[in-house]
């Protein structure tokens, strides 16, 4: 597939670019100078990882991942639930790590599950411990036991007069000895080359206007589909690389929450144009639905301040009001483990701080800004 892009689609595409670069840009200034910043950011990993679903063709309710997220599944979790949250846990993990760390060689592995890498994200502004020396004594140490333990076990064998085992080479088992099916690899689909290759198209997006080389790499992981358990990690990179560029950096970019509004037509357009249009327009819905989001959490947190204004200074309304800003949805039981009461000490903060109930239930009820 010929990933360039000459200068009369880019003359095609300048409207859309125009309003993708300029609605990210509001959305960034505003999220950096908002008082619900931090609670945005996190109800945005909620609606990202719902939207990644939706674009996959699969439905999860926000509620249940909520519910799942704190462990207080109402029902046994479905697979699309847990695979929800993977897209949920992946996204934090991204967050809490450098700005460019997850489209490193050392991120695509941690994020796509390689064997053999480290499980935790490096933290931003963590230095790292270069521990080569010691590995390096600690396998010396271990080379010398089991060289002791093979001559032991050879006395032993001489003295009992048992046969030598078999010191000629076995051959390695073949990948499909454990998988004889291919269910779960598959040896035509080399997913570390087709990594490898879409690796290839940073650079190229790195020349280009920052939505429009957005909008290509997503277009690149749909066309090679390098992971295809983890298609959904195609999106997350993308807001990784507008966090990279520096273009959303107070909160990791919900690609998916605004991709999920353009239609499927559009996106699996046979047209690369319509293609690029489309990725392009699910940029703008996003940022438009962040500020509607923002406006929202704005005006809650007004109201829920007026509430506790006069309190005393050891009340917990106002570390309720933060926990409320950052779920989309609270339960009872939520509210009572985060704040280290009582559920009947929960019911009445909630009463008190005034936050809709969304249930319209008189059990299993369920407060949220929505």
């Amino acid at each position: 597939m010929r990933y360039e892009i000459d200068a009369s689609l880019i003359k095609l595409l300048l409207p859309d670019i125009v309003l993708a670069e300029d609605g990210l840009a509001r959305l960034d200034e505003r999220a950096q100078r908002s008082s619900v910043a931090q609670g945005f950011a996190e109800r945005g990993h909620f609606f990202d990882a719902v939207g990644a679903m939706w674009v996959a063709g699969e439905l999860v309710h926000v509620e249940d991942l909520v519910l799942h997220d704190a462990h207080m599944d109402s029902r046994a979790p479905s697979h699309e639930l847990t695979i929800a949250h993977a897209v949920l846990r992946a996204r934090r993990r991204i967050w809490t790590g450098d700005a460019n760390w997850a489209l490193t060689r050392a991120g695509l592995a941690v994020l796509s599950g390689a064997p053999g890498h480290e499980r935790e994200a490096p933290r931003a502004g963590v230095a790292k411990t270069n521990d080569d020396d010691t590995d390096a004594l600690l396998s010396a140490e271990l080379a010398e036991i089991d060289a002791v333990l093979e001559r032991s076990t050879r006395l032993l064998d001489e003295h009992l007069a048992k046969p030598a085992p078999d010191q000629s080479p076995k051959p390695a088992p073949s990948k499909a000895a454990g998988d004889p099916m291919g269910l779960f690899d598959d040896e035509e689909w080399d997913e570390a080359s087709r990594l490898h290759e879409w690796c290839r198209l940073i650079p190229l997006a790195d020349t280009m206007p920052c939505v429009l080389g957005a909008a290509l790499l997503f277009e690149g992981w749909e066309k090679i589909e390098p992971l295809r358990r983890q298609h959904w990690l195609g999106g997350l990179l993308v807001s990784s690389y507008l966090r990279a560029r520096g273009k959303v950096t107070s909160h990791l970019f919900s690609f998916h929450a605004g991709l999920r509004t353009v239609r499927h037509e559009l996106r699996r357009a046979k047209d690369r144009r319509t293609r690029l249009q489309a990725f392009l327009q699910g940029m703008t819905e996003s940022a438009v639905l962040g500020l509607k989001e923002m406006d929202r959490l704005s005006l809650a947190q007004t109201q829920m301040e007026l509430r506790f204004k006069d309190r005393r200074s050891n009340s917990s309304l106002p570390h309720l009001a933060d926990f409320i800003l950052s779920r989309p949805i609270v339960s009872s039981a939520m509210v009572a483990k985060e704040l280290g009461v009582t559920g009947r000490g929960a019911l009445n903060l909630l009463n008190d701080i005034g936050v809709r109930e969304i249930t319209g239930r008189g059990r299993y009820r369920a407060w949220g800004i929505l």
